[in-house]
């Protein structure tokens, strides 16, 4: 088994082949409870809480954290859904 940072340097080898900061045109049709899971799903990434961490996460630079986080953002506002979500994460809290 590889260590953390062997599996950091290869993810971040993987990210840096070219044409990966390209952009691609994904046309999705989601539910809107499948936008509110994602958007969960993203921000429990971003923030650490995933005991099965695979090491992804970890070696991305904080803008293509922050890019995800727009992401979801986009998501959420598409559907008509960031206002739920905001108060479904308070009473989470």
């Amino acid at each position: 088994m590889m260590k953390a940072g062997e599996v950091g340097r290869i993810i971040d080898t993987i990210l840096s082949i070219p044409g990966m900061n390209d952009p691609v045109k994904i046309d999705l049709k989601m539910s809107r409870k499948q936008v509110l899971l994602l958007s969960n799903v993203i921000a429990r990434g971003l923030n650490g809480k995933d005991e099965q961490a695979d090491g992804l996460l970890e070696s991305l630079s904080s803008e293509s954290k922050g890019e995800l986080e727009l992401l979801s953002a986009e998501c959420l506002q598409k559907a008509g859904l960031t206002e739920l979500y905001e108060k479904l994460r308070a009473l989470g809290k």
